[in-house]
């Protein structure tokens, strides 16, 4: 089918590729003129502004916006609502919160424009791998994008997960298991690196990879990295947060749901950024002043 993507960054440009290659024709747009000549390099049409995008699409139209969430989805959205006439259909494939895609929804219903909310997950090897999506919207939307979904998505790895926002609310909390899961392997290799015992941690990945319970493919590319890097030299341990880890805690609490582990596996990633807690400094402060304990100069 036919369909035009808005955004080429590391996922959207692979998007594009397996799109084309599974025989679909794509009009494609990014701000990066050379993601766009790039792109026409393996066939897709290229288009220097989304105006031309839309032009270049024939009703009823699908443009999947693949851009960071936040105001670059809400602007693109939003011009693109100037462009499309009814019964065309928007599908976001960022990282939106949830509530914001219901939101969305909403207004794109009012200029008759169809929307998809599709969470995404595979990384930049989803190209070769395929990527596993959870999509939300109205039954005749997804229905009528499904080859896009299924040409995108391994077998077995694309789900019509219920109305809009449930599909960026499924990859939301798919994101905070994430967080608990890398949380989990970090410590647990720092306890090994810190014991008495000259254990090779490369090889102990690679170990676990064959019939460990704690297998997986995260613990496969922590493999990987450890064979391009086996000391992580010039890696600093500063760890950021793409906001679905976040929402995900505030709806456990919206929910009393207690979730302690994706919690402090967020807390753990802020601390991360920090060069000096002024946390510790209050706690050292009050031991020496209760206790008497020793203060560690600056």
């Amino acid at each position: 089918m036919q369909i035009g993507m808005i955004g080429l960054g590391r996922m959207g440009g692979n998007m594009v590729e397996r799109l084309i290659d599974g025989g679909h024709r794509v009009a494609a747009f990014d701000r990066n003129p050379e993601a766009v000549d790039h792109i026409a390099t393996l066939g897709a049409t290229p288009c220097k502004t989304p105006e031309s995008l839309v032009e270049s699409l024939t009703p009823p139209r699908v443009v999947w916006v693949m851009v960071p969430s936040g105001e670059p989805t809400e602007s693109t959205i939003t011009l693109l609502l100037e462009l499309l006439s009814q019964g065309d259909i928007i599908v976001d494939g960022g990282n939106s919160n949830f509530r914001d895609s219901m939101r969305r929804a909403k207004i794109t219903a009012q200029h008759g424009v169809k929307f998809c909310d599709a969470g995404t997950s595979g990384g930049v090897w989803g190209l070769k791998n395929g990527y596993c999506l959870m999509v939300g919207g109205p039954d005749d939307a997804v229905k009528y994008v499904e080859p896009v979904f299924k040409t995108l998505a391994p077998p077995d790895g694309y789900l019509h997960t219920g109305p809009v926002g449930s599909g960026h609310f499924v990859k939301m909390v798919h994101n905070g298991i994430e967080y608990g899961m890398l949380a989990a392997y970090g410590e647990g290799f720092e306890v090994m690196k810190q014991s008495e015992f000259p254990l090779d941690l490369p090889a102990i990945s690679e170990l676990w990879n064959h019939g460990s319970v704690v297998r997986s493919w995260l613990l496969e590319l922590l493999s990987d990295a450890y064979s391009k890097n086996p000391d992580f030299k010039n890696i600093r341990g500063y760890v950021e947060d793409s906001g679905e880890g976040r929402w995900t805690v505030m709806e456990a609490i919206n929910e009393n749901v207690p979730s302690p582990v994706i919690t402090l596996s967020l807390l753990s990633r802020i601390a991360s950024r920090q060069e000096e807690s002024y946390s510790a400094k209050v706690i050292a402060a009050l031991r020496n002043e209760f206790g008497g304990h020793a203060i560690k100069p600056e």
